[in-house]
């Protein structure tokens, strides 16, 4: 056994790949262009959540005041170590039924693999890291598909489901809401300096420890009816995906930059000093910084930084800011508002 871990220890997995996690996520603007329709899905009423809403899921109400919510989510590798790599992906994975306030049923496994690259040996660590985090959000790995490819991906598709009550979507969040994150930010920066070599050996778990937590509170906030909007922060940053939310509500947000959560302020302006920036970043701000008010290059590198297995934003009626707390402590979260919600102007998101 140990000769095979030591075999396996020779494939870093982040070396066969272009890219990293979310941050190989599609530009937003390209995005638009992929996902133009000229055909209705009118002619399916029972269609709550679709590709036109932009949302984390896709939810169908069965009728009898519950929904199926079915989401998908694949990346390439964004750690070197393949049972991470696989625990992280299903986690990310995952996250996108949480964030919708429903429960995970089932998921199942997809995969490529560049089989003459890389023995089967290390694509069997990816799927027990998968297994591993299925079990944690208590749901079966009940199948999958997988290709030879050039690259190695990994990801699910997750099944779950929800109180057609409790859907939490990202177009209900109102003037004068508060905003939490339920994880701090600057994953793509350290991830980024793993890739580069550069990452110190006191700072490999920062990341990696944050991008195996799952997003369970999403399941216990979906029944709070204070909590008005979720989604998670994933490839697109904190700006990409809380425009998505602004521009869905037909509303404006304001950050507070100081109270945004970030894994290690000092760690990552280190970082940053050195250059650890993703690609991502450029990419996203190119697709919406035309939305963002005024904003310095420290706040783009940190806030449009590309995420992978995020934190959930939260947007919750201001009245019951304290309440909202509590709730999160009794999930084992330290949360404070990192910006609030005003009427709709010129721009999406304005940073003080």
């Amino acid at each position: 056994m140990d000769n095979i871990t030591e075999e396996i220890k020779k494939y870093k997995l982040t070396s066969y790949s272009h890219g990293a996690g979310c941050g190989c996520k599609i530009p937003p603007s390209v995005l638009d262009e992929i996902l133009k329709q000229e055909i209705s899905q009118s002619y399916f009423p029972n269609l709550l959540v679709g590709n036109d809403e932009r949302d984390d899921a896709a939810v169908l109400d069965l009728g009898d005041g519950t929904a199926i919510v079915s989401s998908t989510d694949f990346f390439m590798p964004i750690v070197d170590d393949p049972e991470d790599f696989g625990h992280i992906a299903s986690v990310n994975a995952i996250s996108d039924i949480y964030a919708m306030g429903g429960t995970p049923l089932m998921a199942i496994a997809i995969l490529g693999w560049p089989i003459k690259e890389i023995p089967p040996s290390v694509a069997n660590q990816v799927m027990e890291g998968s297994r591993k985090a299925c079990l944690e959000a208590g749901i079966p790995l009940a199948g999958g598909h997988s290709i030879d490819s050039p690259e190695p991906i990994f990801g699910l598709a997750v099944t779950g489901r929800v109180k057609i009550a409790q859907l939490k979507k990202n177009n209900s969040a109102k003037v004068d809401n508060k905003l939490f994150l339920t994880k701090p930010l600057g994953v793509g920066i350290l991830t980024t300096a793993q890739k580069k070599q550069k990452l110190k050996d006191a700072h490999h778990m920062i990341a990696r420890d944050s991008m195996m937590v799952l997003n369970k509170s999403g399941e216990v906030f979906g029944a709070k009816p204070y909590i008005k909007a979720m989604t998670d922060i994933t490839g697109f940053g904190l700006l990409g995906h809380l425009s998505e939310m602004c521009e869905a509500s037909n509303v404006s947000a304001v950050i507070e930059f100081e109270k945004v959560p970030l894994l290690d302020k000092d760690v990552l302006d280190y970082y940053l000093t050195e250059n650890c920036i993703p690609g991502g970043t450029k990419r996203n701000w190119e697709s919406y910084g035309e939305k963002v008010g005024s904003i310095s290059d420290y706040q783009k590198h940190l806030l449009a930084d590309p995420q992978t297995s995020g934190g959930l934003l939260v947007s919750v009626d201001a009245n019951h800011e304290m309440d909202f707390e509590l709730l999160a402590r009794e999930q084992g979260l330290e949360l404070t508002a990192f910006g609030y919600l005003i009427p709709k102007k010129e721009k999406c998101i304005y940073i003080q």
